[in-house]
């Protein structure tokens, strides 16, 4: 067996990346490009894109994350470069005298001056240069079903709370909820939901703009099951319905709740962590659930996990309108489903509450063992749904899985 010498592929590895390095910096201008610290006061003439198409455009402002090229003198001298009070990374190699090739920070200024610094020795130069802070991005809520009056925690980014203009949440009726806490990395607001709040989209304002979430607010879009309106009647296990211990969200919902082995597939308790919702037996017309882009849709619910959940996966199961009477699809190694399983990661999984729990459609392409099924669900195979606790390939440890489901729909992205 020949024995890998790591000095050579390091080498390699370092002139590759010297390589791509003078490729960059041949696109901005036609300089030496062996770095050298220079002694010169460094001076900017302008400031351009690299995209090579974009070359002819100057510009006095950039996005955060946007790498750009600086184009002047004696670039080679600066030592630290700060776009208002965040420091930029230099690398040499992507330095000469007279071009220079840095990427803004990703990060948000705590003081705005719109300014660049540039550090040489004693000297610091200073440029004007805005750096532009995207509007707000509401992206998804811990829970979308939240009480008029409750905290509701909205998740995302730039949520940007400046002292003179603070961060607003306008929920759909146009209210305003009260703004609680913004986390330290500007990616969490915890509101409270205002007295006479709407279904829909919610719009977060800050002084960069603002922006509308793609997500609805208390979704009552395409409903597939709710316990009140739509059941899984017809079924071989139509579901354990509840609407206490814990408090539902909005009125009934399934309970799953029983003992699980950690041996994988070990407990097979359908009674107590199933439903079968079979649409010919339920009375349902033969159309399919969503009629949409599967691979830009996403099955929603939401769930309370009461118990450490330890073991086996969520087996979420779309079946044809020509499915019913049978449990075989469960673990026959032909049905693709989709699986949720969050204690693998960790050990164990438990909320403080109810959730809303989020699985792209293109994600259904496993089987029950949690191996690829190579192929992806398919819009006329959603005539049935079974939910079932059990498998999923994942060894874990005996528990008590004691799980609250409601408001099962598949809505776009």
């Amino acid at each position: 067996m020949k024995t890998i010498n790591k000095q050579k592929i390091y080498t390699l590895f370092l002139s590759l990346l010297m390589i791509a390095g003078i490729g960059l910096l041949q696109s901005c201008e036609e300089y030496p490009h062996e770095y050298e610290v220079s002694g010169g006061v460094p001076s900017v003439n302008y400031i351009r894109m690299t995209d090579p198409d974009k070359s002819d455009s100057l510009i006095v402002s950039a996005s955060l994350n946007t790498t750009i090229a600086l184009i002047g003198d004696n670039l080679t001298s600066i030592t630290e470069m700060w776009f208002n009070d965040r420091e930029a990374y230099l690398n040499t190699s992507f330095m000469t005298s007279n071009s220079l090739i840095v990427t803004i920070p990703n990060e948000i200024p705590g003081e705005v001056s719109n300014k660049i610094y540039m550090v040489a020795g004693s000297d610091t130069i200073i440029h004007d240069f805005n750096v532009i802070v995207p509007p707000p991005s509401p992206k998804s809520m811990l829970c979308e079903f939240v009480a008029d009056g409750e905290q509701a925690i909205i998740k995302g980014s730039y949520f940007i709370n400046d002292p003179n203009v603070p961060i607003q949440v306008i929920f759909p009726g146009e209210l305003s909820g009260e703004v609680v806490a913004v986390s330290d990395d500007f990616d969490e607001i915890v509101v409270n939901v205002p007295a006479g709040a709407a279904s829909g989209q919610l719009t977060v304002k800050s002084i960069y703009g603002a922006g509308r979430s793609s997500f609805f607010f208390r979704d009552d879009r395409n409903y597939i099951l709710d316990w009140d309106n739509l059941d899984a009647a017809g079924g071989w296990r139509s579901g354990v319905i509840a609407n206490s211990e814990p408090a539902g969200i909005n009125g009934n919902y399934v309970r799953f709740d029983g003992d699980v082995s950690g041996e994988i597939g070990a407990t097979w308790n359908e009674d107590a962590h199933s439903f079968n919702l079979w649409n010919a037996s339920n009375g349902r017309p033969d159309v399919p659930f969503y009629d949409g882009d599967l691979n830009e849709a996403v099955l929603k619910f939401e769930c309370y996990v009461v118990e450490e959940w330890k073991s086996a996966a969520l087996q979420m199961i779309f079946t044809p309108y020509s499915v019913s009477g049978t449990n075989g699809y469960i673990g026959d190694n032909a049905t693709q489903r989709g699986l949720w399983n969050p204690w693998a990661s960790s050990g164990s999984f438990k909320t403080d509450g109810w959730i809303t729990v989020s699985i792209p459609m293109k994600e259904f392409h496993y089987f029950h063992d949690g191996k690829d099924a190579g192929e992806n669900v398919t819009n006329d195979m959603l005539g049935g749904l079974t939910f079932f606790v059990w498998h999923g390939g994942v060894e874990g440890e005996d528990c008590r899985v004691h799980m609250c489901i409601d408001n099962i729909r598949i809505v776009p992205m």
